[in-house]
This record gives C-alpha cells, structure tokens and sequence, in this order.
C-alpha cells in the first residue's frame, strides 16, 4: 500500500543503545488458530485467498509485552504455503504505517517470480490494522496529512482539525494506544515466527515496512534468514514529522510531471511549456484558496488541494503521469465551476474527504504517536512553513505541517529503536523517490553495514521491487530471495 498518507518526524526522542533492545519475555509456545479466510459472503479479500489455496490464522499475542500473561489481542494473518522446493517463511509488510497486508501473499507470489513458489508467504495484518483488532477513532474524513494553507486563518483552521482527530482518537482508543508500536509489531512478527516453528524467518518490507524490517533486525538478532527493505525509511528521521524533508524533492517531481505534460499538450492542453503548466497548476492553487474547487460532492479548499496534488506523485512511469495529468484537467475545469472527477479522483476524493479510511488512517496515525513524540508547539511548524513557502510553494505547507501526534493523549512507552547492527538484508531504492528521501538508503545502509544496496537511477518512483518494471533491479532481487547470497558489493540499475 505504501501510504505514507503523511507518515514522518523529527521529534524530541531519545534512542535506546544498541545493548538496550531485547525484548521481555512473550508468549510461551504460541499457537496459530488456521481456518477459512472467507469470513462471510460479502468478504471478497477472503474469498480471494480461499480461491488461491491460502489459510488464514488467528495468533494471540500480548497487548503490552511487559506484561506478557496480561491482556490479550489478535493478530490475523495468511499463509500461502510454498509449492516448490521450500526455502521457508515469508512474512510480508505493505508499508503505511497502518497498511493491512492479509491479501499481500495473492500479489508477491507472482512479483517473486521464480522465487515466489519456495516461500510460505505470510501476509500480516499489523496490530489494530484490518483484522488484527482494529482501532478505528471514528474520524469524519482522513484528514491527515492535511496542508496548513495559505495563510495564518488556514493554519490554524486545520491546527483545530489536528487536535480534534487527537481526540477523538482519545474517546475511542486511549487504553490501546500506548500498545500501538513498530517495536511491539516487531515482537507479534516473532510470535509468529515462533508459531510457524521457524528458527529463522524472511522478511519483504515497502516503505514503512523496511523500518519495521530494520526494527525486527535490531530486535531480533539471528532470527532473520532472507530480508529485502524496499523504498527505505532513514531510521534518523523516522517518525511524525517523516515529510519534513520531502517538499524538494515533490516540487522537482512535479516539474518534472510539467515538462512531461508540456511535450504533450496537444493531448493535455494545460500548457505548451514547463513554465505555463506550471502556470496552470498555480491558478488551480490560487482559486482553492480563494473560493474552492466544487469536484464531484467535494469541494477542495487550500488544506485538501495539496494532498490531491502530492497524493499520486510518487511515480514516474507514463500510465500514473496520464492519470496525473487527468487530475489536473479535472481541477482546471473546477477552476470555473463545478467539474466531475473521472473514477479514479473519484475514488480517491472519498477516502480523503469521507469516513471511509477512517480505521486505516487511525492506525496508522496511532503507530506514528506510540513510536517517536512530535513537537507540542503549533509555532514551530508555523515558522517552518513559513520559512520554506517561497522555495516550496506547492507542498511545504503540507509536508511541514502540524499532525495529530502534537496533540496526541499518550506518549511513547519505549525509546525509539537504535538501527544498528551487522544483520544481513538487501535495500532497494530510487535515487529520485519523492516519498522517502534517497538519502535514507544510505543512511539505513551505514546503519546496517551488513547489508547491500540496490540503486535504480534516474527514477521518481515509491517502490521499485515487482511494481516499476525494472528487470535489472527484479532480477537481482529474486536472485538473492532464491540463493540467500547478497552481492558482494552494492548495485546500480
């Protein structure tokens, strides 16, 4: 899933030394309850798994591992047993936070190609994600990330917002809250290890995923066979305010997506050059914060506008630039009326602007609050946009913006996890990904030394294993998922 809806930090926390990770003692011999993964008939992700041979589980796992015959929570998990000559357990991870990954077996099974037959893949349902007792803080519409705006008026409109879906989430959830971390997801992954009866498992992590694979390593040393961390975190940066950093990066992408639509103009008809639509993007911007763009049942303001815009920018191939482009028709018709949202904006405009991911986006914001501590002062990111508005006119109102996390009712239980070991794992990263910095890659890969890294170049793209059509990079991925053996040194594709 890869969301990173706003997924990020600087935050005020310390990190625990690296002799300073093991875990309390958990569960002892846990057991998985296997059944049907079809719960009734409108369940068509069940019936999906059923129809490709999967099981799916049920594994009781503490809801605070320092008190391991304490309360207890259900995590909910797949399994696609392997069909060929088995290497072993795979559990799989979609990013997010808060992303579910029951049905991920269905997808990675052909994505790892030659590979994928040897593995049981394991799709988890992360704690309180999907069916793993899910949290859900009954939220209007998404709501995060949402852009600080124009002026003062709108920063502090969607400060009041931050601090409302805050507290919502304290009315329905605070007594799970504190419970909803990376570390203690990274403790239910060796509870499943365990349960599997595996002395090793693998691991496939995208996005926020490769943080928790990082995690797992730091946690768990040994227990890892075969790890590849795609779309890489930088462990340093980790947490709340995680986009900090990204609006350059989102400004260039868009530019680039500029020239790319200018070539085409006579297709698109936004402007015959990178200047004019650009041009183009600016009037959408300007009439959202001055009256609205009416969309369909929506109307975007100068909060939402911008997560509209970064939303699908994270991917550089034609088909998502067409898609990209179409958007911005969309919006420029808006400019002068009420326009209708092909089925795509459609679809996304409902999980932003409606309660529909309201149990996703609560997890995820919940897994971000429990793992670092955000700044509690409105003025530091009101000072930081500012700062930034004439060198990130379209997103550092968005990417720097205030998050629930400021107003969150809990702190973090744990210091954040120290990454650093000699762990073995394969990272894969573009040098251009507008979502989570290059720079990340390489500060995971000094964090892990052991490890090698994979650089697709001239590449803006979130997510480069199985989903960009880079048979360089594909290749040397399955290579190693098949034989366990990284490259001796590190890789450019």
């Amino acid at each position: 899933m890869k969301l990173l809806i706003a997924l990020a930090l600087l935050g005020a926390t310390t990190s625990a030394p690296a002799t300073a990770q093991a875990s309390p003692p958990t569960n002892a011999d846990p057991t998985i309850q296997w059944h049907q993964c079809q719960l009734n008939a409108a369940d068509t992700e069940g019936a999906a798994l059923d129809q490709a041979g999967a099981d799916c589980g049920d594994l009781a796992v503490p809801l605070d591992y320092s008190r391991p015959n304490g309360p207890k929570i259900t995590i909910a998990m797949s399994r696609l047993k392997a069909t060929g000559d088995r290497i072993g357990a795979m559990v799989l991870n979609d990013g997010g936070p808060g992303g579910p990954g029951l049905s991920m077996p269905l997808r990675l099974r052909e994505t790892m190609k030659a590979a994928g037959p040897r593995y049981d893949l394991i799709g988890l349902d992360p704690r309180f994600v999907g069916r793993s007792t899910p949290i859900d803080c009954k939220l209007p519409f998404a709501g995060w990330p949402w852009s600080g705006g124009t002026d003062r008026t709108s920063f502090l409109r969607v400060t009041r917002q931050q601090a409302d879906f805050a507290a919502r989430c304290n009315t329905h959830a605070r007594s799970v809250l504190p419970y909803v971390s990376t570390r203690n997801t990274a403790r239910d992954i060796d509870q499943v290890r365990s349960a599997l009866g595996e002395q090793k498992i693998s691991y496939l992590g995208y996005s926020y995923g490769s943080y928790l694979g990082a995690v797992y390593l730091q946690m768990f040393p040994g227990r890892s066979d075969r790890v590849l961390l795609d779309g890489p975190v930088n462990p340093d940066t980790y947490g709340p305010r995680l986009l900090q950093q990204v609006g350059p990066a989102n400004e260039a992408a868009l530019r680039a997506w500029a020239s790319w639509a200018a070539a085409r103009n006579s297709t698109y008809h936004l402007g015959a050059s990178t200047r004019q639509v650009m041009a183009t993007v600016d009037r959408i911007y300007q009439v959202a914060a001055s009256k609205g763009l009416k969309v369909g049942k929506y109307t975007l303001d100068d909060g939402s506008l911008p997560m509209v815009m970064f939303g699908p920018l994270a991917d550089d191939r034609d088909p998502a630039r067409a898609e990209y482009a179409g958007i911005v028709q969309t919006l420029l018709k808006a400019t002068k009326g009420p326009a209708e949202p092909d089925e795509n904006l459609g679809a996304y405009l409902e999980v932003m602007m409606t309660p529909a991911w309201s149990p996703l986006v609560s997890a995820q914001t919940a897994i971000l609050c429990a793992d670092v501590a955000a700044p509690r002062d409105p003025e530091v990111y009101w000072r930081d946009i500012q700062a930034h508005r004439r060198s990130e006119p379209h997103f550092g109102a968005l990417t720097r913006m205030i998050s629930p996390c400021a107003f969150w009712p809990t702190r973090p239980q744990e210091p954040s996890t120290n990454i650093a070991n000699h762990q073995r794992a394969l990272i894969v990263g573009a040098d251009g990904d507008p979502r989570l910095l290059y720079a990340g890659a390489a500060q995971l890969l000094e964090r892990l030394p052991a490890a090698r890294l994979i650089t697709l170049t001239n590449t803006r793209k979130h997510g480069i294993f199985g989903e960009y059509g880079n048979n360089c990079v594909d290749d040397k991925v399955v290579a190693y998922l098949i034989s366990g053996r990284l490259p001796a040194k590190n890789q450019v594709c």
